[in-house]
């Protein structure tokens, strides 16, 4: 069985759910290639080709890949198909965008974030808000499979450097355009390789005290930053920042819950953390079936105490 895998990038840096899909197209069984797409991505690519157990990259360096724009990303994947037996992609927002697609044109049904395999046509994926795990049999001659990374170990880089061989982008009417971003910057790790994540809910009742509450202790310990939806929906925090079914998923090593009620929504992103401890005024709310230590109190009293104690 041969895979392609399609890089999650930003034209230098590899994402790190890109070596998490890695580890379940390896689990496929037969060789791996892994395409990175994109412009002036030579640093992504060298990158890809340390990963240990892949095959080739290929480098495809068009300015119409820049930004991974759905339509000319689409387009090469599927002239390049034709070689494979199953194309995989990390669930982020790029593979989400882009495979969809790549399995309409393909005339495939694709199988969605998929957190274990089975064998090279069965998987195991989440449904019903991550309450009950399908497993999925596909019987397409052509698996297209996104990967859910929380799910996977990254690959580790090996002892040898695959070769990089060109691609090129097939020409085309490609009708979108990058038009711009505004990125927040931060010194925090990113939300969805962080080994601790620090989460505030709507409880903490407006934006200046989620700020006042939640950056300090992820500050002090080395965190990323979450929220809920009711958070982000009432302004507290940024999109980016939301962590649930509709947001990140995430599974980190220590997840803290502050002000969370622990909505179907939100577990669905963060039940798999390692260690849950939840802060809530309310001893029956459903984020303390989940939670490996909970504290019933306010957290406006508790957070201070518990800084207080990390000095």
């Amino acid at each position: 069985m041969t895979t392609l895998l399609i890089a999650d990038h930003n034209n230098v840096l590899l994402a790190d759910a890109t070596a998490r899909a890695l580890t379940a197209a390896l689990q496929l069984g037969g060789d791996v290639d892994v395409l990175v797409a994109g412009a002036n991505d030579q640093g992504a690519a060298d990158a890809a080709a340390k990963l240990d157990g892949v095959k080739k990259v290929l480098i495809a360096d068009d300015p119409a890949l820049d930004h991974l724009l759905a339509e000319p990303v689409t387009a090469l994947i599927v002239s390049l198909a034709k070689d494979y037996d199953a194309i995989v992609a990390p669930a982020t927002g790029n593979g989400k965008n882009i495979l969809p697609r790549v399995a309409a044109l393909l005339d495939v049904a694709q199988v969605s974030e998929i957190t274990k395999v089975i064998a090279p046509d069965t998987f195991e994926r989440p449904i019903y808000a991550g309450n009950a795990i399908a497993q999925v049999r596909s019987t397409d001659a052509k698996k297209v499979l996104t990967v859910r990374g929380s799910a996977f170990a990254a690959t580790p880089e090996g002892a040898q450097t695959a070769p990089v061989e060109p691609v090129s982008l097939v020409a085309g009417d490609y009708r979108s355009a990058f038009v711009g971003e505004a990125l927040a910057k931060s010194d925090r790790p990113e939300l969805t390789s962080a080994k601790i994540i620090v989460s505030g809910g709507r409880a903490l009742g407006s934006a200046e005290k989620f700020d006042a509450v939640i950056l300090p202790l992820a500050d002090k310990l080395g965190a990323a930053v979450g929220a809920s939806r009711a958070a982000v929906d009432a302004g507290y925090a940024p999109n980016d920042d939301q962590v649930g079914q509709t947001g990140k998923i995430v599974a980190p090593e220590l997840y803290i819950a502050l002000g969370i009620s622990g909505a179907i929504q939100h577990l669905a992103g963060m039940k798999n953390s390692k260690v849950i401890v939840a802060v809530n005024k309310d001893e029956d709310a459903p984020i303390f079936q989940v939670a490996d230590y909970g504290i019933v109190g306010d957290l406006f009293q508790i957070v201070p105490e518990i800084e207080a104690a990390l000095r």
